[in-house]
C-alpha cells in the first residue's frame, strides 16, 4: 500500500502541474509501509478471539453484515480523512447522513404516506440527496475558506443547523415508504454481496489511488503538513480545499442514502452520535489530527476493526450501551499508541 505522506514540499514539478514533494529519508518511509498495516495483526486476532466467542462470527451471513453495516460509516470515515488529511475538521458529517436523504423523502414520498409533501418525482431522490450534500459542503467551504472562519466552529453550528432542519421538516417523525430509487443501494445484492460494500470499496480503492499516487493527493498531504509552504510551492490551497470539504459533504450524503436504503426509512435522529465513531476510526487507523499524516488504507483499517469488535462483543452479549465507552477508550489508547510509535501525540 501507499506509504504515509511525511514530505517536505521543495517547488513545483517541470510542467508546473503540481507540487515536486521530496521522501523524508527511507527510514520514513519504511516506518509508514509498516505502520499502514499495523492494524492487520490486530484484526486476525479479533477474528480469532470473534471466533472463539462464537462459531457464527466467521460465517459469510455475519461477515457480510458486518461489512453492509460497517459501508455506511466508512464512507463517512473516508470522508472525514480527506478533510483531516489537510488539516481541518467537518463535524456536520453526522447531520447531512440525516438532512441529505431526509429532504429527498420529505419532496418524493407522496402526500398521506410516509409523512412527504410528494413535490418531486421518486426517481429524482438520490439526485436531491446528493445535491444537498454538495449545497452543504459549498456552505461550509464559503465560511472556512472565503471567511476564513475557524472550521470546528463552522461545521458544529452547521451540524446543530442541519439537525434542526431535519427535525423541523420531518415534525420529529420517521420518513418510509420511500422511492424505489432510495431503497436500490442498500437493498439490492451484486453476486450475494450488498451494493453498499462494493461501493464502498471502490469508494475507498479509488481514495488509495488519488492520495497515495497523484498530484491532487499529494497536495492535500503538503497543505496538511505546511500551508504556507504548500503555496510557495505553487499548489493553488483554496481550490484544493474547496474540492476536499465538499468532496466530504457529498460522500456523507452517499453513506445516509446508503444507511436510509437498508432501514427502508429516514428517522429524525438519523446519524446523530456517527461523528464519534468515526474520530475513533480515523484515529486508530493513523490518521493524524494535526493534519498531514495517514492513508485511506489506514483509515479502512481502524474502522473495519472497530465494528469487528463491536460485533464480538454483541455475539459475546455485552451491552451495547457500552460500545460508546468502548469508542472513546479506543482513542484514548490510539494517541497514547502514537505517542510511543511516532514520538508525537496525534492531537
Amino acid at each position: 500500500m501507499p506509504e504515509s505522506k511525511t514530505a517536505a514540499v521543495t517547488g513545483t514539478g517541470s510542467t508546473g502541474g503540481g507540487p515536486s514533494v521530496r521522501p523524508a529519508g527511507r527510514r520514513r518511509i519504511a516506518f509508514a509501509r509498516l505502520r499502514d498495516l499495523a492494524l492487520i495483526p490486530a484484526i486476525i486476532a479479533i477474528a480469532v478471539v470473534g471466533q472463539l466467542v462464537s462459531p457464527v462470527f466467521l460465517q459469510p451471513d455475519n461477515l457480510i453484515n458486518i461489512l453492509q453495516t460497517m459501508s455506511e460509516i466508512a464512507v463517512l470515515v473516508l470522508a472525514q480523512t480527506l478533510v483531516l488529511i489537510v488539516k481541518k475538521m467537518d463535524l456536520s458529517l453526522e447531520s447531512t447522513v440525516g438532512l441529505a436523504p431526509g429532504v429527498a423523502a420529505w419532496l418524493t414520498v407522496p402526500v398521506g404516506t410516509g409523512h412527504g409533501l410528494g413535490l418531486v418525482p421518486g426517481g429524482w431522490s438520490v439526485p436531491v440527496t446528493l445535491a444537498v450534500g454538495v449545497l452543504v459542503g459549498v456552505v461550509n467551504a464559503l465560511f472556512i475558506i472565503r471567511f476564513g472562519l475557524n472550521g470546528f466552529i463552522v461545521t458544529l453550528g452547521m451540524l446543530i443547523v442541519l439537525r434542526g432542519i431535519l427535525t423541523g421538516i420531518s415534525g420529529g417523525q420517521t420518513f418510509f415508504r420511500l422511492p424505489e430509487s432510495m431503497l436500490y443501494l442498500g437493498t439490492t445484492q451484486w453476486f450475494g454481496v450488498p451494493v453498499s460494500v462494493w461501493l464502498c470499496l471502490v469508494l475507498f480503492a479509488i481514495g488509495i489511488v488519488v492520495l497515495g499516487f497523484t498530484s491532487f493527493g499529494r497536495s492535500l498531504y503538503a497543505i496538511g503538513g505546511n500551508v504556507d509552504a504548500a503555496k510557495a510551492a505553487g499548489i493553488r490551497t483554496d481550490r484544493v480545499l474547496w474540492i476536499v470539504i465538499v468532496t466530504a459533504s457529498l460522500l456523507a450524503a452517499l453513506g445516509g442514502l446508503l444507511l436510509s436504503g437498508r432501514l427502508a426509512s429516514v428517522a429524525s435522529a438519523q446519524g446523530n452520535g456517527y461523528i464519534f465513531t468515526v474520530f475513533a476510526a480515523a484515529v486508530i487507523g493513523g490518521i493524524s489530527l494535526n493534519g498531514g499524516k495517514g492513508t485511506v488504507f489506514g483509515a479502512f483499517t481502524g474502522i473495519l476493526l472497530l465494528f469487528m469488535i463491536q460485533n464480538v462483543l454483541t455475539l459475546g452479549g455485552v451491552p451495547a450501551q457500552w460500545i460508546g465507552a468502548l469508542n472513546g477508550a479506543i482513542i484514548l489508547i490510539a494517541l497514547a499508541v502514537s505517542r510511543v510509535t511516532g514520538g508525537k501525540a496525534q492531537d
